[in-house]
């Protein structure tokens, strides 16, 4: 049997987590993520952009 890995709604997800997570929990710690690496990018970037002058 083919195990399906599409969801319509982010509580259809939320049977299937890890550990017992909560979904709540899992979303706000991945924009946390995403938040600091996309800081992490611009802030590389402007260096790399200072000292390439």
């Amino acid at each position: 049997m083919a195990m399906l890995f599409a969801f319509s709604t982010a509580g259809d997800a939320a049977n299937g987590l890890l550990f017992g997570w909560d979904i709540a929990t899992v979303q706000k710690w991945a924009l946390i993520y995403l938040g600091v690496s996309s800081l992490a990018f611009v802030v590389v970037w402007i260096l790399g952009s200072i000292r390439r002058e």
